[in-house]
């Protein structure tokens, strides 16, 4: 992040690790064919998608057991979603979302989460079927909110926004690679994937989103609604082993519990806009967090 603000810095501008702009902006597209031909295609979806989210890889053996880590993880990305929150700004407007960019994302009809593929086969049928349709330019707009990645030998987690502090980055990085664990054992052991629809999943998508930790979320374990820690703990329980076999069970133990504390992004932005009256102090507030360097446990 510092490289990162002292490369800004010599172009005239800073970093502040946000997934949407809080502040009224024009966004423009990167002079490139590939994304003039998805402007033209997509209009003002395209137009309008100044968005930053936070992808985790985390490496597999082959696409079979990729694809069997994609069936498992599924019902769990929406609490990943609600931990990381940090777009409750879009515009100079407070949308009512904490997740406001899984939103404006959310328009590009290839996002979203999947069915069961069931196999690597499946998997790259259900691609092609999608491509042959015409609607999205290429493989690389297989925008699922897991997929296996077509450039590295990973699967690739996307359903997170750009987390204003390096903390919450740790934390997701590590609950992720925990999940991708877990999920490789289950298959291992012939254990099935949840039969969920994406129906669900999209409404349990949709909670996160719009109330990030601040209410309820959908369990994972029976699509019911409960106490988002409540279901924090279930995600942290479910993962356990794997972290403890990581070394990553303390540190992981002591950001939830600092997050479930102090609040997510969306809720220290708002916070500041509400001391403070100015949205361009939201960002003033982010530049120093982005920057500082100081851990999330020290930091009050």
């Amino acid at each position: 992040r510092a490289s990162a603000d002292s490369a800004a810095r010599a172009a005239g501008a800073r970093v502040a690790a946000l997934a949407t702009s809080p502040v009224p902006v024009v966004p423009h597209t990167t002079p490139q064919p590939r994304y003039e031909m998805i402007l033209d295609r997509f209009s003002i979806t395209t137009r309008e998608q100044l968005t930053c989210g936070c992808h985790v890889h985390v490496s597999v053996d082959s696409d079979e057991e990729g694809v069997a880590v994609l069936d498992r993880i599924r019902t769990w990305l929406p609490v990943l979603t609600a931990l990381t929150a940090n777009s409750p700004f879009w515009n100079g407007t407070d949308t009512g979302y904490a997740s406001f960019r899984s939103q404006a994302w959310g328009r590009i009809p290839t996002t979203g989460p999947h069915d069961i593929f069931g196999s690597a086969q499946g998997y790259h049928g259900h691609v092609q079927a999608l491509l042959a349709t015409g609607v999205p330019l290429d493989e690389a707009m297989m925008y699922f909110d897991a997929r296996l990645s077509r450039d590295h030998p990973t699967v690739e987690i996307r359903v997170a926004d750009v987390c204003l502090d390096a903390d919450t980055t740790v934390l997701l990085a590590a609950l992720v690679r925990a999940l991708v664990e877990t999920a490789s054992r289950q298959w291992c052991a012939g254990e099935p994937p949840q039969p969920v629809s994406v129906a669900v999943l999209r409404l349990a998508g949709w909670q996160a989103s719009r109330w990030g930790i601040e209410s309820d979320l959908l369990h994972p374990l029976d699509n019911r609604p409960h106490a988002a820690g409540d279901v924090i703990t279930a995600l942290l329980e479910h993962v356990r082993p794997a972290l403890i076999e990581a070394g990553d069970e303390a540190t992981v133990e002591a950001l939830l519990a600092q997050v479930l504390a102090d609040g997510t992004g969306s809720r220290r932005q708002r916070a500041v806009f509400q001391r403070r009256g100015r949205l361009s102090d939201v960002v003033i507030d982010a530049i120093s967090i982005t920057n500082t360097g100081q851990s999330r446990l020290n930091r009050r």
